[in-house]
């Protein structure tokens, strides 16, 4: 949750840099690109070549897979510290695997796929942290799965709202802020959108939360952690 402007911070705990010796951190910061990029705009698309790896410095985005009949299954919501296009890590890495859209205007640290493999084969220490992210991202997959199976629709919704709210939220005096359409949030817990609205509605009702578009505002946490 932020109550002011931490994203610094954020960033720099990544597990992406965990561990890094300081001239490690020096040579991937001085080699890095700084890009400025624009709210709903493609940062990553499926089936392209991995050209560049990606460091979230400030925003969110959004990590998405496009099923069959055309709906999107979002995978990530990421924040700063969170790296995008890991992949690229590889010497001969497949395509890339999902969609990546900014949700918020976001700055990236950028590094084509030449000047990573460099860094990673001089400092094998990037090339762990890759893939303890990796398997950190094969955890959270594996539990969402879990809780798809052995957990009720709204446990799942609340559970996420707590998340996200930590992760990403806004504290204001009204409650925390997180910016999330239901339709996203409905495809991030599994759950599906009416069935979102309606509990979404129940909460509101209840004072346990506020709507509007595009945004949810958590007035009770406590009793959504009890939902």
């Amino acid at each position: 949750m932020r109550a002011g402007d931490d994203s610094y911070i954020s960033w720099v705990k990544s597990k992406f840099l965990a561990g890094l010796s300081d001239a490690a951190v020096r040579q991937l910061l001085d080699t890095a690109r700084l890009r400025h990029i624009a709210p709903n705009k493609d940062v990553i698309v499926q089936g392209e070549h991995p050209d560049h790896m990606f460091l979230l410095k400030i925003g969110r985005t959004r990590s998405y897979i496009v099923a069959e009949d055309g709906s999107e299954i979002v995978l990530l919501w990421a924040t700063p510290g969170e790296v995008l296009g890991l992949v690229s890590l590889l010497p001969s890495p497949p395509n890339y695997m999902v969609n990546t859209t900014t949700v918020t205007t976001c700055d990236c640290l950028a590094w084509d796929h030449d000047t990573i493999r460099k860094l990673a084969t001089e400092h094998p220490q990037i090339m762990e942290n890759g893939f303890r992210v990796a398997l950190y991202h094969l955890a959270s997959y594996m539990k969402r799965h879990v809780n798809f199976v052995t957990k009720s629709s709204a446990s799942r919704l609340a559970n996420q709202l707590i998340q996200l709210a930590i992760s990403a939220g806004e504290v204001e005096s009204s409650g925390i802020n997180v910016d999330i359409t239901n339709k996203q949030l409905s495809s991030l817990c599994d759950v599906g959108y009416f069935t979102t609205s309606r509990i979404l509605s129940k909460w509101e009702h209840d004072g346990m939360l506020s709507k509007k578009r595009g945004r949810v505002t958590l007035l009770a946490p406590e009793s959504l952690m009890a939902a």
